[in-house]
């Protein structure tokens, strides 16, 4: 076999792998949206604002809202596909904070304590990891990105 039989061989397999996987791609965006569009509401509960100023936050009353808009917003560009590497950032930019403020499992003296804030902290580690991919790779197939795109002729 050729080297030019080989990679031709190898996008072919690649353009099919795509063409199966695509659907999945929707999904994944949903899953890690899901996150966000349930959390971001709770931040305006006065309960998260104690919370938030119990655990040292400043200015809690005004940022604790203002992360659940950023988190609202961010997952919900990600469930549609519409701007989602804006979207992207908007979770990085909630997440960063958050994740090093509120899951600061190295200053937690109860062990029991620690390690739910150290599984909560790696579950944000992933959730980075995600929007990260995204602000990437943006949004995929089956997104209203990939909508625009299509008709303008370009991504």
């Amino acid at each position: 076999m050729s080297v030019a039989t080989s990679v031709t061989s190898s996008r072919s397999s690649l353009a099919s792998a795509q063409s199966i996987t695509a659907p999945l791609v929707p999904v994944a965006r949903a899953l890690l949206a899901a996150l966000f569009l349930m959390a971001g509401p709770s931040h305006f509960n006065p309960a998260m604002v104690g919370y938030a100023q119990s655990a040292g936050v400043p200015f809690a009353p005004f940022l604790v809202p203002a992360s659940g808009v950023l988190a609202f917003l961010g997952g919900l560009s990600l469930l549609l596909g519409f701007r989602a590497r804006v979207g992207a950032a908007l979770l990085v930019a909630f997440l960063i904070p958050v994740t090093l403020s509120m899951h600061a499992f190295w200053a937690v003296k109860d062990p029991m304590m620690a390690q739910i804030q150290l599984a909560m902290f790696m579950k944000n580690l992933g959730l980075l990891g995600g929007a990260l991919l995204v602000a990437h790779f943006g949004a995929g197939p089956y997104s209203l990105d990939a909508r625009r795109a299509a008709a303008f002729g370009s991504e």
